[in-house]
């Protein structure tokens, strides 16, 4: 979910960075500001590296971020389908902050003029994306450097402590983790939070930007040649000039330009030629959210990215109530990408060439009681929140 703004990279931090000034890796202290370092060393090239039979994931604590996700293609080669930088001192400077495959939070998406209401109190939260709150704010857990609480060959969990001081207009603190797992192609990723001290709006997500062609495809380098299929997703949320729900809920008809319904392996980008592509978003492509009715089960694949080209296809499975779809229609271009993704002729992301797949309850819920998600939305004392979700890489037949 980006703002609605190009994403642009500062020089002045890529030389800092560059120089090696300041390091982050080299004096990680936990999120509670304590002394201590992390037990839990990084390896030679800043990362934590965890992996499985088909599947190689690396993070780092910047928030809790995937930085390379290695799966098999048609061929049997290793392919990084995911973005990010090969310097892991850029994230936490880039100032065009893309969230790349971070944990945003307390309150994931948009919150509408910056506020919510409990009860009888009105909460106002930083304006940062327009008169609106996205992500919770500048200093949203994206930003946060999380503690490693646990590492295994095959698994890392992070955690966060957010104060209410740190959350810019959130009550209360907030307790939070993440575990991710690999096994036998399957990246899964489970979060819990509770909010001990006041209730609070408590919704997150895996900020998950992919290509699964790895900007290789001689073809194009742009995403809609991608296909992508979700069975469940029959409405959607019509979204005004700033990104925001109208408040209305809408039927996808078969052919709309929101139908990925109705047939299996659409072409991602099948409604180009359509007069409303071009400013779908506010800018080309989608930036929107879709509910999933009547799944059968967490089980149950609700969304199927693939890509004919080299094979790959990923399914998902989640416990969430719908998924948020950007399709990078604001990026300008000048985002470089990973030594293990591109060509010699493509070395940056250029507009539309990747989508970030964000599964989560419906935005600004707190704001839209019309859809009785508004208390689902707020976690108090006494409740714990939780969140699933699981990537499964294999091949398409």
């Amino acid at each position: 979910m980006a703002s609605n703004r190009t994403i642009v990279f500062s020089a002045v931090a890529a030389v800092v960075v560059g120089l090696g000034i300041w390091h982050w890796r080299d004096e990680i202290v936990p999120t509670s500001q304590k002394s201590n370092k992390s037990k839990f060393k990084l390896g030679k090239d800043g990362r934590y590296t965890i992996s499985a039979k088909g599947i190689k994931a690396q993070f780092i604590p910047y928030g809790a971020t995937l930085t390379n996700l290695y799966v098999k293609d048609k061929q049997g080669n290793d392919v990084d389908v995911v973005l990010g930088y090969d310097d892991v001192d850029f994230y936490p400077v880039d100032p065009g902050h893309p969230v790349y495959n971070a944990i945003p939070g307390r309150y994931v998406n948009r919150l509408k003029a910056a506020q919510f209401t409990i009860g009888t109190k009105t909460y106002h939260t930083e304006k940062n994306d327009s008169t609106n709150t996205l992500h919770s704010g500048s200093n949203n857990w994206s930003y946060r450097f999380w503690d490693v609480t646990s590492l295994a060959s095959d698994s890392i969990t992070f955690s966060i402590s957010d104060s209410e001081g740190e959350s810019k207009g959130f009550p209360g603190r907030v307790e939070a983790s993440v575990t991710y797992s690999v096994a036998d192609g399957k990246w899964n990723i489970k979060m819990e939070a509770t909010a001990p001290e006041a209730k609070t709006p408590l919704m997150l997500t895996q900020h998950t930007y992919f290509n699964l062609e790895a900007y290789r495809n001689p073809s194009t380098d742009n995403i809609w040649s991608h296909t992508l299929h979700m069975p469940y997703a029959k409405r959607f949320l019509p979204i005004d000039s700033f990104g925001l729900p109208t408040g209305a809920i809408a039927a996808v008809t078969p052919g709309h330009i929101m139908d990925f319904a109705s047939e299996p392996d659409l072409p991602f980008g099948r409604a180009r030629d359509t007069p409303e592509f071009a400013t779908n978003a506010g800018t080309e492509g989608y930036n929107h959210f879709w509910l999933f009715d009547d799944v059968p089960s967490p089980e149950t694949v609700v969304l199927t990215l693939a890509s004919p080209w080299n094979g790959i296809k990923a399914d998902l499975r989640t416990d969430q109530r719908g998924v948020q779809i950007y399709s990078t229609g604001w990026s300008d271009g000048s985002a470089g990408l990973k030594s293990t993704q591109g060509t010699d002729e493509v070395k940056t992301m250029g507009r539309s060439s990747a989508v970030a797949i964000e599964p989560h309850d419906l935005v600004d819920g707190v704001n839209n009681p019309q859809w009785g998600r508004a208390d689902a939305q707020i976690t108090g004392p006494g409740e714990t929140y939780t969140w699933e979700a699981s990537w499964e890489f294999g091949l398409l037949e």
